[in-house]
């Protein structure tokens, strides 16, 4: 074997492991991204449940409708948590950042 067959054969080796790891790179940020979107369909998920629990509960108050504080109650209270859920919601600021071989936990 000549040298640069050698040198043709190490640069070969070198490019087909940059590719590996970038590949490996990939994957991992796929993966970190898909966790993130599990997190946000799961709190869309509780957003949409607390909305119905809500819409019930005004549904049998303005129906048996009968004292005007507890109407203004019922109406005012919802407006609160409703405006709670959408501010975390909306405010989401977590960061995952990929670890490195070194980081412990």
């Amino acid at each position: 074997m000549t040298s640069t067959q050698l040198l043709a054969a190490l640069g070969v080796a070198v490019v087909l492991l940059w590719i590996w790891r970038a590949s490996a790179r990939r994957a991992k940020a796929a993966a970190n991204a898909a966790r993130t979107g599990a997190r946000l369909l799961s709190l869309t998920g509780r957003m949409l449940v607390m909305a119905g629990v809500i819409v019930g509960v005004q549904w049998v108050v303005i129906t048996h409708r009968g004292d005007t504080v507890l109407l203004l109650v019922v109406l005012g209270l919802p407006a609160l948590f409703a405006a709670y859920t959408l501010t975390r919601a909306l405010t989401i600021t977590s960061y995952d950042s990929p670890r490195s071989k070194g980081d412990r936990r």
